[in-house]
């Protein structure tokens, strides 16, 4: 990689628009698409998402666990799929939310982030509730790399206001100390820093000041589970340029007609053209 991953994906979007399809094959999915819960199932389902995505979307991230879900078979369909998705020129975000300590932390940054390795990506999701220092190991290969990360900050589940909007010792939400110390990691990285956050698109008012990451945002929650093009202008603002919106089931019950899955890429980054402008 000769550039970093905040250069890449701020070309990406230039070319092929501003969205991050997601990659989900679970069972009542591959069901409704005609193909058997099974290895098999699942490497039908993966190819028709590669052929359709890989030359059209900016971005594309598979869900690792419906991928793990299937044991070495699995495993097997998801390395053959980030090569696919790579030699047709997308990006390849791995969500794998993985957050841990010391060794381990970089066992999994070798596992994702060393070009390497066998799933090598673009970028990987990560989960920051051991403290966002813990993830200092995927953020070193990140540097060595050129690769990327986006860090756990306001996510779209009921759940997730309880921890995330919680008050530190000096006063700022955890989800501001997450952006913040993104913000610190990034810098004055042009066009944008590699470092994201997740911010989901149905969080309403966020109390959180955004304008600083200086990074991109990974916005899930459009779509199927209620969060519009409208919201997402609302909450990012003039932090927009580099907002990510992620779709999986709005594009993927288009299937498994390859055509079909494409035009419905085209269709919904329409709707979020006014990122870029």
């Amino acid at each position: 990689m000769t550039d970093g991953f905040g250069a890449r994906l701020d070309a990406a979007l230039d070319a092929r628009g501003p969205l991050c399809v997601g990659i989900d094959p679970h069972p009542a999915l591959l069901a409704s698409w005609g193909l058997a819960d099974d290895a098999g199932g699942l490497a039908a389902f993966t190819d028709a998402c590669v052929r359709a995505f890989g030359d059209t979307a900016a971005v594309v991230k598979p869900q690792s666990a419906f991928f793990e879900s299937y044991g070495s078979a699995g495993i097997a369909v998801l390395e053959g799929a980030v090569r696919g998705l790579r030699a047709a020129g997308a990006l390849v975000l791995l969500d794998v939310k993985r957050g841990d300590i010391g060794s381990t932390m970089g066992a999994y940054a070798r596992a994702y982030l060393d070009p390497t390795s066998p799933l090598a990506v673009d970028a990987v999701t990560l989960s920051p509730y051991l403290g966002v220092g813990s993830l200092d190991p995927a953020f070193e290969a990140c540097a060595a790399h050129g690769a990327g990360a986006f860090v756990l900050a306001l996510t779209s589940n009921p759940e997730g206001p309880r921890f995330q909007r919680a008050r530190t010792a000096d006063g700022r939400l955890v989800a501001q100390v997450v952006v913040d110390e993104m913000a610190v990691r990034n810098g004055q990285a042009r066009p944008v820093g590699s470092l994201g956050v997740v911010v989901g698109a149905t969080v309403g008012d966020t109390g959180v000041d955004l304008t600083g990451l200086n990074g991109p945002f990974l916005v899930p929650g459009v779509g199927a589970q209620g969060g519009t093009a409208e919201d997402v202008r609302r909450i990012f603002g003039a932090a927009r340029r580099f907002v990510l919106p992620s779709v999986s089931r709005d594009v993927l019950r288009a299937g498994p007609d390859v055509a079909a899955l494409r035009a419905a890429v085209a269709r919904i980054s329409d709707r979020f053209a006014f990122l870029r402008v």
